[in-house]
């Protein structure tokens, strides 16, 4: 049975967009294909795109197109109204919304924006649209500069609206309360909902209010005479340098956006001082007015600056700037990743995400989409917080990830470095380091003494004088890689400035293997559209033995378990069953009956094709009788050569997920990153290593 779900708001500026990201994200967990649909849209020039929709295809990857995510804009709207042909409107809603009903398993579709004039007509189209929809409705709603009783008018009038015409509002959001008044705005609510309503409460979340100062300056206009690459910065409140700069300093404030005169160097350059200085807070950006620029010594002296901010030039004297700055409303779009995630993550803390669960119970499935699968895995992780060190800290990728892996809270993170190294890559790069990242100097640790020591003991029968153990430990990665071994870190990630084996040889020289694990090998997870396959070994053995091989299959058997799959493990080989002969082939023939004998409770098939194991109608006319054949989900390769190409081909090929590689036999995770890696996946990678520490492999 197709269902949708809708999301619509009393007025404008309700933050509803988090709730649509949040309800988005529950549901792509959950069941296969996910649709998204506005029924109305503002009006645009030609070429420009509704931020919604670009925002919700592009951040989720929804498989649709455009065009199809939207029904009609205002103006045509409008035109249906003065036509009387309201009902005509209807029909063609409902029929748009049908035709994606029959693609998309739930169908997550979000009302207008309230941002025209004709607030009740909007109101009422909504109210409509839901009702013939004939879907479950949230209505969202803002406690913004409301006093408390008269937001809960606002709401209840809404609801019962919706009542008058047979819509039933199955959930209501109270957002952007005052944090103090959330638990009477609660009771209050339940005085007035009806009973069966879910009631949830969002607090002010200042960041989400706060526009970047992209969207600044789209708004006002201007010139950017400095820090066009730092546009995303979001800027929380105004100040206008007007006094003079030893009074000014002390009311700056954590990401003000300075309105000053341009002849007023004295302000602009105390404020950059400021921004650079530990002792004040940072600032957003710098707003130069009356269309008077810096001169250029100022300009050739900021330039200069080991940290800037963007640097705008308009021609409004000051007090009509700050008036139009003011007046500047955040919107969501693509760009802004960092809001995104925060809405998303503000949404999973405050809302009673099981209430959407259960509405959607039938179209659970046992396909693993994945969207699902990187839910599951980020949910999993954040259960039991782990600690994990990364210790390429001056890395850019690194510090974004590292960032959106503690704001998300994900896991604890330690840096390893120079910390003024750190600090200074992080503000070139736009990233603000605060106190719940960690950052550790190897050869200044308090640590640094006994890692060194240790390392000396474990390595003597290799005769490592204690000089060569001194330098050892002054490296990252052995250094991490002791974090490890002494407790003080669950897990490493490293790889990203370095290579394989200075990654893993640490860890061979003293985590070492676990006991009955001789091979030490990796795991892909390989996301495709409607499942995810586990691919090993694709990134350290290159020419594996039958017994290598066999170690290798039980090994990523037990990874795909750990992983909430049900593993049916595939021995590839160039024939099937015993169609074939050479001593490639008997190698796999082997090691398939290697692993049976170690774990014969386990759905291990081999040799086979790669088609006959992951087709269910080759797989059935060669191997009829198989378990595995046509349904297989943990591919082992013969060697390095098939599983390393064979990844990537079906990665380039068809846009898989490639979360990996997976270290898999050691006794505590350590984790090999690629040079080339993404911030994505640095934060998987975290995020797995997280996962192999919480369960113990």
């Amino acid at each position: 049975m197709k269902t949708g779900i809708y999301i619509t708001n009393t007025e404008s500026q309700t933050g509803r967009s988090l709730v649509t990201l949040g309800v988005l994200k529950v549901l792509l967990s959950k069941v296969s294909k996910v649709g998204y649909f506005r029924p109305i849209i503002n009006d645009y020039p030609k070429g420009v795109h509704d931020n919604h929709i670009e925002t919700m295809l592009t951040y989720f990857n929804l498989d649709m197109e455009y065009k199809d995510a939207y029904g009609f804009t205002m103006s045509q709207v409008v035109k249906y109204k003065n036509m009387g042909q309201e009902a005509r409107l209807i029909d063609q809603i409902i029929d748009r919304y049908k035709k994606l009903e029959e693609q998309y398993d739930v169908v997550v579709v979000e009302g207008s924006d309230f941002e025209n004039k004709g607030i009740s007509f909007e109101f009422d189209l909504n109210v409509e649209f839901a009702k013939n929809l004939s879907v479950p409705t949230i209505l969202v709603s803002s406690a913004k500069d409301k006093q408390m009783d008269e937001a809960i008018s606002n709401l209840d009038l809404a609801v019962k609206s919706f009542a008058e015409k047979d819509v039933v509002v199955q959930s209501v959001v109270m957002n952007r309360v005052k944090a103090g008044d959330c638990e009477q705005m609660k009771a209050e609510l339940t005085k007035v909902i009806p009973e069966g309503t879910s009631i949830e409460i969002i607090p002010e979340i200042k960041k989400l209010g706060s526009p970047t100062i992209r969207e600044i300056y789209e708004a006002i206009g201007g010139t950017i005479l400095l820090g066009e690459n730092l546009l995303c910065k979001q800027a929380d409140r105004y100040d206008v340098g007007a006094m003079q700069l030893r009074n000014y300093l002390d009311r700056v404030e954590e990401n003000s956006l300075i309105i000053t005169p341009g002849d007023r160097s004295d302000i602009i350059l105390g404020a950059l001082q400021a921004n650079a200085s530990s002792n004040y807070p940072n600032i957003a950006g710098i707003v130069v007015t009356g269309g008077i620029a810096p001169e250029p010594q100022i300009l050739k002296l900021i330039e200069g600056l080991p940290t800037i901010v963007p640097i705008i030039l308009v021609d409004d004297v000051t007090f009509v700037a700050a008036n139009k700055i003011a007046n500047v409303k955040p919107k969501i779009t693509p760009g802004i990743t960092r809001k995104l995630d925060l809405s998303i993550s503000t949404f999973e803390k405050y809302i009673d995400t099981e209430f959407l669960i259960d509405k959607f119970r039938s179209f659970k499935t046992d396909v693993v989409t994945p969207h699902m699968f990187q839910y599951n895995l980020v949910a999993k992780a954040k259960s039991k917080k782990q600690h994990i060190v990364l210790p390429e800290g001056t890395d850019p990728r690194i510090l974004l990830a590292a960032t959106r892996l503690v704001d998300q809270n994900v896991v604890e993170v330690t840096l390893l470095g120079n910390r003024e190294e750190i600090m200074a890559k992080a503000a070139e790069i736009g990233v603000k380091i605060n106190g719940n990242i960690k950052i550790v100097d190897p050869a200044k640790s308090e640590h640094y003494e006994d890692y060194w020591r240790t390392y000396h003991e474990l390595r003597k029968h290799k005769n490592i004088p204690e000089d060569m153990a001194q330098d050892a430990l002054a490296d990252v990665s052995y250094f991490g890689t002791m974090m490890v071994y002494k407790g003080h870190a669950d897990g490493m990630v490293s790889g990203a400035a370095h290579t394989t084996a200075h990654t893993i040889i640490p860890a061979l020289q003293f985590v070492k293997t676990k006991p009955g694990v001789k091979t030490v090998s990796s795991v892909f997870f390989m996301c495709l559209d409607d499942h995810v396959s586990v691919m090993g070994d694709c990134a350290v053995n290159v020419s594996p033995n039958a017994e290598q091989l066999a170690e290798i299959a039980v090994s990523s058997a037990d990874s795909a378990k750990a992983f909430g799959i049900d593993p049916k493990v595939a021995m590839l080989s160039y024939s099937s069953g015993t169609s074939g002969s050479g001593a490639e082939v008997d190698k796999v023939r082997a090691a398939t009956e290697k692993a049976i004998n170690m774990r014969p409770e386990l759905k291990i098939e081999g040799p086979i094709q790669y088609d006959a194991a992951v087709d269910p109608s080759v797989g059935k006319s060669k191997l009829p009788d198989s378990q595995v054949a046509g349904q297989a989900n943990v591919l082992i390769f013969p060697d390095l050569n098939t599983g390393n190409n064979t990844y990537k081909a079906i990665q380039r090929e068809t846009g898989a997920l490639a979360i990996g590689p997976m270290l898999q036999g050691l006794n505590k995770p350590v984790n090999d990153l690629s040079r080339g890696c993404t911030v994505d996946d640095i934060f998987n990678t975290v995020v797995i290593t997280a996962i192999q520490a919480q369960e113990g492999f």
